[in-house]
């Protein structure tokens, strides 16, 4: 029996002198003011309005010119002259390159002499018949057919325009104004007729071309704004309209869309782009991404009541780059909504405003 006590009354000591230790006794309050907070927190704030909301889709897309021509020789001849290099821009008439002409100069005169035989052989055939040369006017249509195609008139004259023709177009000129492209010919070298030349591109006249996805087609219309940003050129924004449509759906439920877009001078044929387009969706309640925050799992927007955040559950619906609509049934129009510094807020806590922004 005497072991038994003695346990016991060791463990009575031990017992008591853990109690009279006033070492521990203050760490848990020392704990729980370390959880207070020492002042309210810094919000920022806005009112809440119902505004035009633009519903906003991202994409990205290709730059071209709506209108590109496509220049290169009728004929195989020595180029003598190139007067433009790639990137000069040039107006519509504006000569490009020239074929060297002393071929088909000499062509155009054989055609021609060729020409003024034929017209005295038709004179002769005429005479042959009758005719009077000062009354040509008198000879049957049939008689006068007849006479040229004895003459050979029509095949001269058909060989002679044919020569003025190519004679022509051994100088290249702009059809329109635009920017040359895709030149690489060099002078003293063969032209090809099978090969293009260079291009002209009207870069007043850009497009973008951008797909969506097919449950996203029901968000665009003809005429909605986007904007355009160069992945080469991230500073530079460009306003357009959606101009066209394509109403076919791909394998892959994409569908094309095409955009017309202003002009900059950085723009080139074929650039990347990042395309944005906006569309205006009425009376919404917007507020800015900042404005919402999770909660237990759920979606929180803090209103600021007598000096005091409120928790409030809401919805957020559409979005663009810098804000949500939002429903919530606690919500009602002219609440001051914190937009920033919630971070970290509970229910009631108590909060300063430093920032009342009624644009964000």
């Amino acid at each position: 029996m005497r072991p038994k006590i003695s346990r016991y009354a060791m463990i009575l000591t031990i017992v008591v002198l853990s109690a009279c230790n006033p070492g521990k006794k203050e760490q848990p309050e020392e704990t729980v003011q370390q959880l207070l907070p020492d002042r309210p927190a810094d919000v920022s704030t806005m009112t809440l309005t119902a505004v035009d909301f633009e519903h906003e889709l991202v994409s990205n897309g290709k730059i071209s010119a709506r209108n590109v021509a496509e220049l290169k020789f009728l004929t195989s001849k020595v180029i003598s002259a190139i007067y433009v290099k790639n990137g000069s821009r040039v107006q519509k008439g504006q000569r490009i390159a020239m074929l060297d002409t002393y071929s088909l100069t000499n062509t155009l005169h054989q055609s021609k002499d060729a020409l003024e035989r034929s017209k005295l052989e038709y004179q002769d055939v005429l005479i042959g018949q009758g005719y009077r040369l000062d009354n040509l006017e008198a000879v049957p249509e049939e008689v006068a057919e007849l006479a040229k195609v004895k003459s050979g008139s029509n095949t001269a004259q058909t060989q002679y325009d044919m020569a003025v023709y190519n004679l022509e177009q051994a100088t290249l000129t702009a059809p329109i104004g635009g920017v040359v492209a895709n030149l690489f010919a060099k002078p003293n070298t063969l032209s090809s007729p099978s090969e293009i030349f260079c291009n002209i591109i009207d870069t007043r006249s850009l497009e973008a071309t951008f797909t969506v996805l097919e449950n996203e087609l029901g968000m665009i219309r003809v005429g909605d704004k986007i904007k355009v940003t160069p992945f080469s050129i991230p500073g530079v924004e460009i306003e357009g309209r959606v101009s066209e449509i394509n109403p076919w759906v791909d394998k892959n439920g994409m569908v094309q869309v095409k955009a017309s877009v202003g002009y900059h001078e950085r723009m080139v044929e074929g650039m990347n782009v990042r395309v944005s387009i906006f569309r205006s969706l009425g009376k919404q309640w917007v507020v800015p991404k900042s404005a919402v925050v999770l909660r237990t799992g759920r979606q929180v927007v803090f209103t600021l009541v007598d000096g005091k955040a409120i928790w409030n559950y809401v919805q957020t619906g559409l979005e663009n780059a810098s804000s949500y609509t939002i429903t919530g049934e606690t919500l009602k129009e002219g609440d001051t909504v914190i937009t920033a510094g919630n971070i970290n807020l509970a229910h009631e806590a108590p909060v300063t405003v430093v920032d009342n922004n009624e644009k964000k």
